[in-house]
């Protein structure tokens, strides 16, 4: 007999994995842009321009959608909190899969000029929307319908979903790399990752259209508990949970998209490993990220998610400043070693998101609070941060960058403290008010004891 803590039947097995499939279609499609960004875009959509500028502009488009994901994050929270966490998040992945085929069809700026790079960052802010709705909805199906004491288990698997992703998107570009000559793969070879994804979105739609809607979000429909504007309330009664959290989540963007985007650069243009072997270190840099986010994740059931997030950016604030004397080595040992530390460090904290971030929020617009906190941090941690690498490099060294990587930890592990731990809460009851004087608002913010305390009524 098939054990079940889902709601209606649902083997809670079942609805991780859709999560989780869902979650790596996004992020693959996604990462392929990254790669892509750091490889070859500056020759394919910006060829006079020159290498170094090239590849700044590349970067320059891929934050872009770092930009409009908060703006996902606030359309699909509205309609994920109104009409359902299922039905958005079949919508997300259709756009998200539009797009990244689309950009493989685009032709280059040499046959089209200027119009090339113009599409190219419409079909990315694209993407961007698409993905800032996607996370939240699928944290959501695991930690809406998880058992308490079981919660940071089951919403690890969304969490997983940037790591496979990832070690996917590279494994991709190494295949292709292996198999065509460079001139081949920059002038279509390139393109193949982008149009496969159509064979990820048909699996992801099979396997999201046969979910059922989560516990917390009928229950609350049943009760006609919906909120008719998620983004009012949100900004209204927990704007200080928003910005703690995702100030606490800036660094696990910062470190990770380091090592997925600007790490390919500085590994081939500046240390000067082939190609091929950096695609193939990114697979080990996918694994390690992988197995501390499940540590992480489990740890968080045990010891609680604010502490464990603490430990993550403490120990990241130590790898910024390690980070680079380690790559700087110049081996390929170096490297592999330097990538799997870097990414593996932010599994430790990013382990424990998939139930921290919805567990601030009200149910009643949980999608938009928890989504919009995650893509904020984007906006710093994964736009931001690779653009500002570039240039910090090549002015001040890559000391300075590691530097940069530590203050950002540091001011992440001071936000931490100011959230309490929710591993203990009931996601059927609304948390406490966050200082509006209504009762049912919201997580406060940390009192000194870390304790809960009801601020706005009882």
């Amino acid at each position: 007999m098939v054990r079940t803590d889902g709601p209606r039947g649902n083997p809670m097995t079942r609805i991780a994995l859709a999560s989780m499939i869902g979650t790596v279609i996004e992020f693959y499609d996604f990462f392929v842009y990254g790669t892509a960004a750091a490889l070859v875009f500056n020759k394919v959509f910006f060829p006079e321009l020159g290498a170094a500028r090239g590849t700044a502009l590349a970067f320059a488009t891929f934050g872009v959608a770092f930009v409009a994901r908060p703006l996902g994050a606030v359309v699909f929270g509205h309609f994920g909190d109104r009409i359902g966490r299922k039905r958005t998040l079949v919508t997300t992945l259709l756009i998200m899969g539009f797009a990244t085929v689309a950009i493989g069809l685009l032709p280059s700026a040499s046959s089209v000029g200027i119009a090339a790079p113009l599409a190219l960052v419409v079909l990315r802010v694209a993407q961007g929307v698409a993905v800032g709705g996607e996370w939240a909805g699928a944290t959501l199906l695991t930690a809406e319908n998880a058992p308490k004491a079981k919660r940071g288990k089951y919403a690890l698997y969304p969490q997983l979903g940037p790591s496979v992703a990832f070690a996917l998107s590279s494994a991709t570009f190494l295949g292709t790399a292996l198999t065509m000559s460079n001139e081949a793969f920059v002038a279509w070879g390139w393109r193949l990752p982008f149009l496969g994804s159509l064979l990820l979105v048909a699996l992801g739609l099979y396997v999201r259209l046969n979910l059922e809607e989560t516990r917390e979000f009928a229950t609350a429909k049943a009760k006609n508990s919906v909120a008719k504007i998620p983004m009012f309330e949100v900004a209204t009664r927990q704007p200080l949970q928003v910005l703690m959290a995702a100030l606490t989540t800036t660094t696990v963007f910062a470190f990770f998209y380091i090592g997925v985007t600007y790490l390919t650069t500085y590994g081939t243009a500046v240390l000067h490993h082939p190609r091929t072997t950096v695609l193939a270190f990114g697979i080990f840099g996918g694994i390690a990220f992988a197995v501390t986010t499940i540590l992480g994740a489990i740890a968080s059931d045990r010891f609680g998610r604010r502490r464990t997030v603490l430990v993550g950016n403490l120990a990241s604030a130590a790898v910024g400043l390690a980070i680079f004397p380690i790559l700087d080595l110049g081996t390929p040992l170096a490297f592999v070693v330097g990538l799997c530390v870097l990414l593996g460090v932010v599994g430790i904290a990013y382990g424990p998101v998939g139930a921290l971030l919805p567990e601030l929020f009200a149910a009643r617009y949980r999608y938009t609070g928890a989504g919009l906190a995650y893509n904020l941090a984007g906006v710093v941690g994964g736009a931001v941060t690779p653009l500002f690498a570039t240039q910090l490099v090549v002015a001040y060294g890559s000391t300075a960058l590691g530097g940069f990587l530590c203050g950002l930890a540091l001011l992440s592990t001071l936000c931490t403290l100011a959230l309490r731990d929710t591993r203990d809460l009931d996601m059927a009851d609304a948390p406490v008010g966050s200082g509006t004087g209504q009762p049912g608002t919201g997580a406060s913010l940390s009192s000194p004891g870390g304790e809960f305390q009801d601020v706005g009524g009882a």
